[in-house]
Protein backbone atom coordinates (compact mmCIF):
# COMPACT_ATOMS: atom_id res chain seq x y z
CA UNK A 1 0.00 0.00 0.00
CA UNK A 2 1.24 3.34 -1.15
CA UNK A 3 1.67 5.78 2.11
CA UNK A 4 0.36 9.45 2.02
CA UNK A 5 4.14 10.48 1.95
CA UNK A 6 4.83 8.44 -1.19
CA UNK A 7 1.99 9.93 -2.63
CA UNK A 8 3.22 13.21 -2.02
CA UNK A 9 6.54 13.03 -3.08
CA UNK A 10 5.31 11.14 -6.63
CA UNK A 11 2.54 14.03 -7.08
CA UNK A 12 5.65 16.52 -6.69
CA UNK A 13 7.43 14.72 -9.03
CA UNK A 14 5.24 14.45 -11.82
CA UNK A 15 4.34 18.57 -11.38
CA UNK A 16 7.94 19.21 -11.46
CA UNK A 17 8.12 17.02 -15.00
CA UNK A 18 4.89 18.98 -16.47
CA UNK A 19 6.60 22.59 -15.33
CA UNK A 20 9.51 21.80 -16.93
CA UNK A 21 8.12 20.50 -20.11
CA UNK A 22 5.38 23.49 -20.26
CA UNK A 23 8.52 25.82 -19.26
CA UNK A 24 10.90 24.13 -22.59
CA UNK A 25 7.94 24.00 -24.90
CA UNK A 26 7.20 28.15 -24.37
CA UNK A 27 10.23 29.09 -24.83
CA UNK A 28 10.96 26.76 -28.19
CA UNK A 29 7.59 27.99 -29.33
CA UNK A 30 8.86 31.61 -28.91
CA UNK A 31 12.11 31.11 -30.51
CA UNK A 32 10.66 28.83 -33.69
CA UNK A 33 8.17 31.56 -34.11
CA UNK A 34 11.06 34.90 -34.40
CA UNK A 35 12.11 31.61 -36.82
CA UNK A 36 9.12 32.08 -38.79
CA UNK A 37 9.09 35.50 -38.92
CA UNK A 38 12.61 35.43 -39.89
CA UNK A 39 11.87 33.25 -42.70
CA UNK A 40 8.92 35.36 -43.44
CA UNK A 41 10.81 38.35 -43.51
CA UNK A 42 14.11 36.96 -45.87
CA UNK A 43 11.14 35.65 -48.54
CA UNK A 44 9.40 38.79 -48.26
CA UNK A 45 12.77 40.74 -48.68
CA UNK A 46 13.33 38.80 -51.64
CA UNK A 47 9.75 39.22 -53.26
CA UNK A 48 10.12 42.92 -53.06
CA UNK A 49 13.64 42.85 -54.43
CA UNK A 50 12.21 41.09 -57.31
CA UNK A 51 8.99 43.22 -58.37
CA UNK A 52 11.93 46.46 -58.20
CA UNK A 53 12.74 46.70 -62.00
CA UNK A 54 12.36 49.16 -64.63
CA UNK A 55 10.77 50.53 -67.87
CA UNK A 56 12.62 50.02 -71.11
CA UNK A 57 10.51 52.77 -73.17
CA UNK A 58 11.44 52.13 -77.42
CA UNK A 59 11.65 54.92 -79.73
CA UNK A 60 8.31 55.92 -82.03
CA UNK A 61 9.81 54.57 -84.99
CA UNK A 62 11.32 51.03 -83.59
CA UNK A 63 10.25 48.13 -85.92
CA UNK A 64 8.49 45.57 -83.55
CA UNK A 65 10.92 42.48 -84.65
CA UNK A 66 13.83 44.82 -82.76
CA UNK A 67 11.52 45.33 -79.85
CA UNK A 68 11.20 41.48 -79.52
CA UNK A 69 14.74 40.35 -80.00
CA UNK A 70 15.86 43.53 -76.95
CA UNK A 71 13.13 41.58 -74.66
CA UNK A 72 14.97 38.06 -75.82
CA UNK A 73 18.41 39.01 -74.98
CA UNK A 74 16.99 40.52 -71.93
CA UNK A 75 15.57 36.86 -70.93
CA UNK A 76 18.83 35.45 -71.48
CA UNK A 77 20.83 37.63 -69.10
CA UNK A 78 21.11 35.85 -65.56
CA UNK A 79 20.23 38.97 -63.78
CA UNK A 80 16.93 39.17 -65.39
CA UNK A 81 13.90 37.30 -63.83
CA UNK A 82 11.09 38.63 -66.52
CA UNK A 83 10.19 40.49 -69.37
CA UNK A 84 7.10 41.68 -70.57
CA UNK A 85 6.39 43.58 -73.74
CA UNK A 86 3.95 46.22 -73.37
CA UNK A 87 2.74 47.08 -76.66
CA UNK A 88 0.93 51.02 -77.53
CA UNK A 89 -2.42 49.73 -77.51
CA UNK A 90 -1.59 47.69 -74.16
CA UNK A 91 -0.30 50.44 -72.27
CA UNK A 92 -2.94 52.78 -73.72
CA UNK A 93 -5.53 50.18 -72.74
CA UNK A 94 -4.07 50.09 -68.86
CA UNK A 95 -3.81 54.17 -68.90
CA UNK A 96 -7.22 54.04 -69.62
CA UNK A 97 -8.04 51.17 -66.55
CA UNK A 98 -5.96 53.08 -64.11
CA UNK A 99 -7.97 56.76 -64.84
CA UNK A 100 -11.07 55.14 -65.23
CA UNK A 101 -11.24 57.17 -69.05
CA UNK A 102 -11.92 55.69 -72.28
CA UNK A 103 -8.57 56.82 -74.37
CA UNK A 104 -8.74 54.20 -77.16
CA UNK A 105 -12.52 55.06 -78.09
CA UNK A 106 -11.72 58.64 -79.60
CA UNK A 107 -7.48 58.42 -80.75
CA UNK A 108 -6.69 56.36 -83.51
CA UNK A 109 -4.11 54.18 -83.70
CA UNK A 110 -2.18 56.98 -85.45
CA UNK A 111 -2.85 59.27 -82.25
CA UNK A 112 -1.55 57.27 -79.91
CA UNK A 113 0.65 59.14 -77.64
CA UNK A 114 1.95 55.99 -76.00
CA UNK A 115 5.58 54.54 -76.70
CA UNK A 116 5.70 50.41 -76.61
CA UNK A 117 8.27 49.42 -73.78
CA UNK A 118 9.56 46.26 -71.84
CA UNK A 119 8.74 45.87 -68.76
CA UNK A 120 12.05 44.61 -66.83
CA UNK A 121 12.18 42.28 -63.64
CA UNK A 122 15.40 41.80 -61.53
CA UNK A 123 16.58 38.58 -59.37
CA UNK A 124 16.82 39.65 -55.99
CA UNK A 125 20.45 40.12 -55.63
CA UNK A 126 20.93 42.16 -58.68
CA UNK A 127 18.16 44.87 -57.26
CA UNK A 128 20.17 47.77 -56.33
CA UNK A 129 21.53 51.06 -57.50
CA UNK A 130 25.07 50.04 -58.90
CA UNK A 131 23.70 46.95 -60.65
CA UNK A 132 20.36 48.63 -61.95
CA UNK A 133 22.95 51.66 -63.60
CA UNK A 134 25.31 49.39 -65.50
CA UNK A 135 22.31 47.17 -66.66
CA UNK A 136 20.72 50.74 -67.70
CA UNK A 137 23.91 51.09 -69.69
CA UNK A 138 24.32 48.21 -71.48
CA UNK A 139 20.43 48.55 -72.55
CA UNK A 140 20.57 52.40 -73.66
CA UNK A 141 23.21 51.19 -76.22
CA UNK A 142 20.90 49.26 -77.93
CA UNK A 143 19.25 50.87 -81.19
CA UNK A 144 15.84 51.54 -80.65
CA UNK A 145 16.33 52.61 -76.96
CA UNK A 146 14.31 55.85 -75.99
CA UNK A 147 15.02 55.97 -72.54
CA UNK A 148 15.26 53.48 -69.35
CA UNK A 149 13.26 54.54 -66.20
CA UNK A 150 13.30 53.73 -62.97
CA UNK A 151 13.06 55.67 -59.43
CA UNK A 152 16.72 55.49 -57.78
CA UNK A 153 15.86 56.89 -54.90
CA UNK A 154 12.89 54.26 -54.39
CA UNK A 155 14.91 51.61 -54.70
CA UNK A 156 18.14 53.04 -52.25
CA UNK A 157 14.89 53.44 -49.70
CA UNK A 158 14.03 50.25 -49.93
CA UNK A 159 17.59 48.31 -49.89
CA UNK A 160 18.23 50.74 -46.57
CA UNK A 161 15.01 49.62 -44.60
CA UNK A 162 15.23 46.04 -45.72
CA UNK A 163 18.99 45.77 -44.56
CA UNK A 164 17.65 47.76 -41.17
CA UNK A 165 14.86 45.26 -40.35
CA UNK A 166 17.28 42.21 -41.29
CA UNK A 167 19.66 44.01 -38.27
CA UNK A 168 17.37 44.16 -35.59
CA UNK A 169 15.84 40.63 -36.08
CA UNK A 170 19.02 39.01 -36.19
CA UNK A 171 20.05 40.91 -33.18
CA UNK A 172 16.73 40.10 -31.81
CA UNK A 173 17.28 36.01 -33.04
CA UNK A 174 20.60 35.90 -31.01
CA UNK A 175 19.21 37.49 -27.70
CA UNK A 176 16.44 35.74 -27.67
CA UNK A 177 18.08 32.07 -28.67
CA UNK A 178 20.84 33.15 -25.24
CA UNK A 179 17.76 32.97 -23.55
CA UNK A 180 16.11 30.52 -24.85
CA UNK A 181 19.43 28.33 -23.65
CA UNK A 182 19.52 29.82 -20.14
CA UNK A 183 15.97 29.39 -19.27
CA UNK A 184 15.89 25.48 -20.31
CA UNK A 185 18.95 25.09 -18.66
CA UNK A 186 17.49 26.97 -15.52
CA UNK A 187 14.38 24.79 -15.68
CA UNK A 188 16.53 21.79 -16.07
CA UNK A 189 18.44 22.57 -12.96
CA UNK A 190 15.92 23.12 -10.96
CA UNK A 191 14.68 19.72 -11.49
CA UNK A 192 18.12 17.99 -11.44
CA UNK A 193 18.46 19.75 -8.50
CA UNK A 194 15.59 18.06 -6.61
CA UNK A 195 17.06 14.91 -7.02
CA UNK A 196 20.48 15.56 -5.85
CA UNK A 197 19.68 13.47 -2.27
CA UNK A 198 18.69 10.57 -5.12
CA UNK A 199 22.30 11.10 -6.65
CA UNK A 200 24.19 11.47 -3.43
CA UNK A 201 22.14 7.98 -2.38
CA UNK A 202 22.73 5.89 -5.66
CA UNK A 203 26.54 7.18 -5.35
CA UNK A 204 26.82 5.46 -1.56
CA UNK A 205 25.72 2.15 -3.29
CA UNK A 206 28.05 2.05 -5.25
CA UNK A 207 26.59 3.50 -8.61
CA UNK A 208 29.18 4.59 -11.18
CA UNK A 209 28.71 7.74 -12.56
CA UNK A 210 27.77 6.78 -16.26
CA UNK A 211 24.68 4.60 -14.08
CA UNK A 212 23.24 7.54 -12.48
CA UNK A 213 23.88 9.63 -15.38
CA UNK A 214 21.60 7.43 -17.63
CA UNK A 215 18.16 7.73 -16.68
CA UNK A 216 18.85 11.54 -15.99
CA UNK A 217 19.60 11.78 -19.54
CA UNK A 218 17.03 9.57 -21.23
CA UNK A 219 14.48 11.53 -19.62
CA UNK A 220 16.04 14.50 -20.32
CA UNK A 221 16.24 14.05 -24.12
CA UNK A 222 12.08 12.53 -23.94
CA UNK A 223 11.86 16.04 -22.28
CA UNK A 224 13.51 17.79 -24.82
CA UNK A 225 12.01 16.13 -27.59
CA UNK A 226 7.78 16.36 -26.28
CA UNK A 227 8.54 19.92 -25.66
CA UNK A 228 9.97 20.77 -29.43
CA UNK A 229 7.04 18.15 -30.73
CA UNK A 230 3.97 20.73 -28.07
CA UNK A 231 6.18 23.70 -29.47
CA UNK A 232 5.87 22.79 -33.41
CA UNK A 233 1.79 22.13 -32.69
CA UNK A 234 1.16 25.07 -31.52
CA UNK A 235 3.61 27.15 -34.58
CA UNK A 236 1.80 24.67 -36.51
CA UNK A 237 -1.52 25.85 -35.64
CA UNK A 238 -0.74 29.76 -35.77
CA UNK A 239 0.86 29.45 -39.47
CA UNK A 240 -2.16 27.37 -40.83
CA UNK A 241 -4.60 30.28 -38.99
CA UNK A 242 -2.23 32.95 -40.98
CA UNK A 243 -2.13 31.33 -44.19
CA UNK A 244 -6.06 30.67 -43.87
CA UNK A 245 -6.54 34.34 -43.61
CA UNK A 246 -3.59 36.09 -45.32
CA UNK A 247 -3.06 33.45 -48.34
CA UNK A 248 -0.75 35.75 -49.51
CA UNK A 249 1.90 34.62 -47.17
CA UNK A 250 1.71 30.97 -47.91
CA UNK A 251 3.34 31.83 -50.93
CA UNK A 252 5.71 33.69 -50.05
CA UNK A 253 6.87 30.97 -47.27
CA UNK A 254 9.47 28.44 -48.93
CA UNK A 255 8.75 24.82 -47.68
CA UNK A 256 12.10 24.35 -47.55
CA UNK A 257 12.93 26.36 -44.78
CA UNK A 258 10.57 25.64 -43.02
CA UNK A 259 10.94 21.98 -42.46
CA UNK A 260 14.92 23.99 -41.66
CA UNK A 261 12.85 25.63 -39.08
CA UNK A 262 11.18 22.45 -37.61
CA UNK A 263 14.20 20.48 -37.74
CA UNK A 264 16.13 23.45 -35.74
CA UNK A 265 13.83 23.54 -33.08
CA UNK A 266 13.58 19.97 -32.49
CA UNK A 267 17.49 19.29 -32.22
CA UNK A 268 17.29 22.33 -30.16
CA UNK A 269 15.44 21.20 -27.48
CA UNK A 270 17.50 18.01 -27.35
CA UNK A 271 20.63 19.45 -27.74
CA UNK A 272 20.57 21.70 -24.45
CA UNK A 273 18.13 19.40 -22.67
CA UNK A 274 20.30 16.65 -22.87
CA UNK A 275 23.75 19.23 -22.49
CA UNK A 276 22.62 20.63 -19.41
CA UNK A 277 21.43 17.51 -17.76
CA UNK A 278 24.51 16.45 -18.30
CA UNK A 279 26.63 19.31 -17.05
CA UNK A 280 24.32 19.47 -13.97
CA UNK A 281 24.59 15.70 -13.18
CA UNK A 282 28.27 16.06 -13.33
CA UNK A 283 28.16 19.22 -11.07
CA UNK A 284 26.28 16.75 -8.55
CA UNK A 285 28.47 13.78 -8.74
CA UNK A 286 31.18 16.34 -7.15
CA UNK A 287 29.29 18.27 -4.84
CA UNK A 288 30.64 17.17 -1.74
CA UNK A 289 28.24 15.78 0.36
CA UNK A 290 28.14 18.97 2.75
CA UNK A 291 27.30 21.27 0.33
CA UNK A 292 24.23 19.27 -1.18
CA UNK A 293 21.90 21.37 2.03
CA UNK A 294 23.62 24.62 0.40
Amino acid sequence: MVSGEEKYYKRRLNTSYLTSVISITLVLFTLGFLGLILINASSLSKYIKENIGFEVIMKQDAREADIIYLQKMLDAQTYVKSTEYITKEEAIRRLSDALGEDFAGFMGDDENPLLPSIDVRFNADWANNDSLSMIQEYVMGHDGVKEVYYQKSLVHLINRNLRRISIILLAISVLLLIITVALINNTIRLSVYSKRFTIRSMQLVGATRGFIRKPFLYKSVFQGLLSALLALVILTGIITALWNNLPELQAITSPEMLLILYVFVVLLGLLVSGVSTYTVVNKYLRLKPDKLYG
